[in-house]
């Protein structure tokens, strides 16, 4: 295979499972009704935003996606990656990708990797002691690998999805219940302070596999999904270790770094108007496609050009996302031009 383009999107399907089928502490799930919208919506996504690849997040049953994929008429042309036992019971990220790109054999990555730790005694004598102690990913994180063109090497793509900025929800744990009075006035900002840990350390472990991965060789490297943080949040610092943009033709370009779909996007365009997500009224960019040099317009290594980004989020001005069948957040397609830096 030889493409000329390679186009990719990541979607959050928001919690698509078989009706009846509990979501959290939703017994009753989506009704028939609720989920045929869902599926029509779903499947009209793909059709529009057709792409090479899509990274999904908030999958729950495998069956759910594969209708939405039939509805769409697509089932011949892609292989769908879910995890082996998907039937509704838990959260899982998974892709399709068109068929002949697939190489190998995907992986759904649980624990964090050994050489991870956080702990300090801090950087002077002020600073206290400082120790976190998780050890998985709330939603295990899928890579794969893909081979567009065939003289060059294989991709590997990864999605993610890390914790949301929601408050964790602390009042039912031991030391709450033991002294709810002195904590009950401050369970929201403990909860905030819980999830911000949580969605670091989820960062910064895909970030020390990204780095193993990357380090010292020419692998090109995409990283789908919903961080549920914005394009210059300590999150994405983590993840893509803040690389320069602007350096001028065949200067650029980093061998662990990782750059922006939304930048190189900002970059192409005289208004920005990406967003992904809004809550309270507040439009945040929460998804993202991240790109290794080898996708960076101005990269010494540069071997696909950046070719634009579409993202549709017009459904996220409604609310009522189960009464039409919508998503919560939006859904990002980039494209990208096979077209090798020359070298001077």
């Amino acid at each position: 295979m030889n493409l000329k383009q390679l186009s990719i999107a990541t979607f959050n399907l928001f919690n698509l499972n078989e009706p009846g089928h509990a979501i959290y502490t939703d017994r009753s799930g989506w009704t028939q009704a609720e989920y045929d919208l869902k599926i029509a919506w779903t499947a009209r996504q793909l059709t529009v935003l057709k792409s090479d690849i899509f990274g999904f997040q908030e999958l729950w049953h495998a069956a759910a996606l594969e209708r939405a994929v039939q509805a769409a008429d697509l089932s011949a042309d892609y292989d769908l990656l879910v995890p082996p036992g998907t039937q509704g019971q838990q959260i899982v990220c998974a892709a399709m990708v068109s068929k002949g790109l697939l190489t190998g054999v995907p992986e759904w990555i649980s624990a964090f990797p050994s050489k991870f730790k956080l702990s300090s005694r801090g950087d002077d004598p002020q600073t206290p002691q400082i120790e976190v102690g998780i050890k998985g990913f709330s939603r295990p994180v899928l890579h794969f690998t893909i081979k567009p063109r065939s003289r060059f090497s294989e991709v590997h793509v990864y999605v993610c999805h890390f914790k949301s900025k929601g408050p964790t929800k602390v009042f039912n744990e031991p030391w709450f219940k033991a002294d709810k009075a002195g904590y009950a006035p401050h369970a929201l900002a403990l909860g905030a302070a819980l999830s911000t840990i949580r969605r670091s350390a989820e960062a910064a472990a895909l970030r020390v596999l990204l780095t193993d991965q990357m380090r010292g060789n020419d692998s090109p490297v995409i990283v789908l999904g919903d961080i549920n943080d914005g394009q210059h949040s300590n999150t994405a610092n983590i993840l893509t270790e803040q690389p320069q943009y602007l350096v001028g033709d065949r200067l650029g370009g980093s061998d662990v770094a990782l750059y922006t779909a939304q930048t190189l996007q900002e970059y192409r365009d005289t208004r920005d108007v990406y967003y992904t997500h809004v809550h309270q009224d507040i439009r945040e960019s929460l998804d993202h496609i991240l790109v290794s040099e080898q996708f960076y317009d101005h990269s010494r290594k540069r071997l696909w050009l950046f070719d634009g980004l579409a993202i549709n989020n017009d459904h996220l001005n409604f609310d009522n996302h189960k009464a039409d069948g919508t998503n919560d957040h939006g859904v990002i397609r980039a494209a990208f031009s096979f077209h090798p830096q020359k070298v001077a």
